[in-house]
């Protein structure tokens, strides 16, 4: 399982208590906890592409460095 699945499950159970909650401060709560776990999840998915990209380009700099 990957971080951001975890925060969007989050995510989602914040929503859900959102949605089940009877007290304004509550639902307001859970509400801005389901957002913070989305930012979370939004930004894993940066650090993991940004990663990618760079693994791929220090391979493509060794390739190019290797003799023929």
């Amino acid at each position: 399982m990957r971080a951001t699945d975890g925060f969007r499950e989050n995510a989602a159970q914040c929503r859900a208590d959102a949605d089940a909650a009877l007290l304004d401060n509550v639902r307001d709560r859970n509400l801005r906890a389901e957002a913070a776990w989305l930012a979370m999840a939004e930004r894993q998915e940066r650090v993991d592409t940004a990663r990618v990209a760079r693994e791929s380009a220090a391979v493509a700099a060794r390739t190019n460095l290797e003799p023929t």
